[in-house]
């Protein structure tokens, strides 16, 4: 199965309610993620692969109260960017072989 996102819309009146919520969230098996969206931050975005969108409403309208199921689709994953990154330049390195002053290490620079 693919990763799916499934966002649920919540009355979430209070800050005990909101924190049940996410906590019924993420208890379903096979919940990866569980974050807040919205303008209100009154959707909760649920990610993972295997989730029972009926099963997660049903519970969140049991112990929360009133909750809609606004929408279930796939995960939009993140291509990597073609750019090539050039690595920073290195201005302090380690040297465990280095010498030491009163309990603290000196620095051995690379330029």
């Amino acid at each position: 199965m693919a990763k799916q996102k499934i966002v649920v819309k919540v009355s979430m009146s209070n800050e005990k309610k909101t924190r049940k919520a996410l906590k019924i969230a993420v208890s379903l098996s096979g919940v990866e993620s569980a974050s807040f969206v919205g303008s209100d931050k009154d959707q909760i975005a649920v990610t993972g692969e295997g989730i029972d969108s009926v099963e997660l409403t049903t519970l969140l309208r049991k112990g929360v109260g009133y909750t809609e199921l606004l929408s279930v689709g796939p995960v939009e994953e993140k291509k990597p960017d073609a750019k090539e990154s050039k690595p920073a330049e290195v201005l302090m390195q380690f040297n465990p072989y280095q010498y030491y002053y009163n309990g603290y290490d000196l620095p051995y620079y690379v330029y």
